[in-house]
């Protein structure tokens, strides 16, 4: 399955909801729309509810991410994450890294 990115936006906040698998195929789509959104936001929101699997391509693109947001003393909060999901944050520490909401 293809991830699906769809995007909202209002003034200072972006929120991205992800649908499908993010992985080595598809991590470069999110990285492509994630990273240009902390130029215009002070919060870019990923809500995960739909997502279904992470790779470690797509842990890069998060890490990526949270590094950016940090650079432009932005938000990124990751919502309705699955518990397979966030079972998958906890086994390689990024739990302490990402801030999940």
């Amino acid at each position: 399955m293809p991830l699906e990115i769809k995007k909202f936006q209002v003034p200072g906040k972006i929120t991205f909801t992800l649908s499908g698998r993010l992985d080595t195929n598809t991590a470069p789509q999110l990285q492509a729309e994630l990273i240009p959104a902390f130029d215009g936001a002070n919060a870019v929101e990923l809500d995960f509810s739909a997502l279904t699997y992470i790779s470690s391509a797509g842990l890069r693109v998060l890490l990526l991410g949270e590094k950016t947001a940090k650079s432009k003393d932005a938000a990124m909060p990751l919502l309705n994450v699955p518990q397979e999901i966030k079972d998958v944050f906890e086994l390689t520490g990024f739990s302490e890294i990402l801030k999940i909401v």
